[in-house]
């Protein structure tokens, strides 16, 4: 194996990265679903991680995984009984209030295709959500604390403090970013502006979480658990269209519609990404937008099902559309990760290999790269924290 070949997968799978501060897939995109439901089946019942990759930690000696800031896994038996056990998801079992464990997968693949079809229904309905949930609640840990710091930024200002030229580019990158204002609105946004409190406000409306159950209901129909071309092809997993002329061109391109393509991802969590950016931002879900508002002043938590109903636009179906994705979270019982949080422990990204012989080659040289620094450059570049 090539050190191109196997440094690419490395490099995308770490992929924690600020909602402010990366742009989403290039050309403008939105969410279009095609609504096409047939491939989902509704029927069938802290350690600092700078440390983890120089070496430095202190291991648990104990032989687990975890003891890994990058697991490999064969794509076979093996690896789904690993994800069965107690240091994965297994430990749920036994104790729920454990928390979901940090793993963040860095491709769909092709072997995923070929797994899924001699799996049950439910047992792929299993490893996908297993697969997204991590991704979709380290989005949000991400929203969290980019919100909590603009709440503490408000108050401040309410307070009379002044403004850091990293607070102002911090709003700056973020009012652009969520489509508050332009590039030249804020080029030279100060504490004196005067639209400040009103967009300080507008960002707290746009700038929140998405419940877990809803992104994993969209993410299941839009990709067919995984298994569509577009997800195998571009890790898409959310049907984001784009007209920049690049992306995956469907097999009915329908001319009316123009140059339309599914916009394609190195990496599952840029297409978490693309979608979290897309429902705070696009004006097409305002509505969705507001019912969240509507939650948060009420005091209540966020709910997928009532949240659903402000996505009348992510398919040209409209009602048809929510009513299948709000019985694909029932059904599923998609609601109840509404409020699950991560565990407690280092984020771990997972590579899957084709074969055991595969993850022998790439851990010598995940150890040949850790002891020549270049994993704490990748770490580096991927803003982990």
């Amino acid at each position: 194996m090539s050190r191109q070949s196997f440094l690419h997968p490395i490099v995308v799978s770490l992929l924690a990265l600020s909602l402010f501060a990366c742009d989403g897939p290039a050309g403008d995109t939105e969410q279009a679903s095609t609504g096409e439901l047939a491939a989902v089946d509704t029927a069938t019942p802290p350690v600092d991680a700078s440390e983890t990759l120089t070496g430095t930690a202190e291991p648990a000696g104990t032989g687990s995984l975890l003891e890994k800031e990058i697991i490999v896994l064969p794509a076979d038996q093996t690896g789904l009984d690993w994800l069965d056990s107690a240091e994965a998801w297994g430990g749920l079992d036994e104790a729920p209030s454990l928390g979901v464990p940090y793993l963040l997968f860095t491709a769909v693949g092709e072997r995923w295709e070929t797994m899924s079809n001699e799996m049950t229904v439910q047992r792929k309905k299993q490893i996908f959500y297993r697969f997204m949930l991590p991704l979709v609640l380290h989005a949000n840990k991400m929203v969290r604390e980019r919100r909590a710091r603009v709440l503490d930024l408000q108050a401040g200002l309410a307070d009379g403090r002044s403004l850091t030229p990293e607070d102002i580019e911090f709003l700056r990158q973020g009012l652009v970013e969520l489509r508050i204002a332009g590039d030249d609105d804020v080029a030279d946004l100060s504490i004196s502006t005067p639209e400040l409190g009103a967009w300080l406000d507008q960002v707290l409306v746009r700038l929140d979480e998405i419940p877990a159950g809803l992104a994993l209901g969209q993410a299941a129909y839009e990709s067919g658990y995984g298994t569509s071309r577009f997800a195998i092809q571009g890790n898409a997993l959310f049907g984001q269209w784009t007209y920049g002329g690049e992306g995956i061109k469907p097999e009915e391109q329908r001319t009316s519609l123009g140059d339309h393509r599914i916009a394609s991802f190195e990496w599952p969590f840029d297409s978490v990404r693309g979608y979290f950016m897309n429902l705070m931002s696009h004006p097409s879900y305002a509505d969705f937008r507001r019912l969240r508002a509507q939650q948060r002043a009420a005091g209540e938590p966020l709910d997928s099902l009532v949240l659903a109903d402000g996505l009348l636009k992510y398919s040209e179906r409209g009602q048809a559309y929510v009513d299948d994705l709000k019985g694909i979270i029932s059904h599923n019982g998609l609601d109840e990760a509404d409020d699950v949080e991560l565990r407690d422990e280092p984020m771990h990204f997972v590579v899957v290999a084709d074969d055991q012989a595969a993850v022998a080659d790439i851990e010598t040289e995940l150890d040949q790269m850790r002891e020549s620094g270049e994993l704490v450059t990748i770490y580096e570049r991927m803003r982990l924290d």
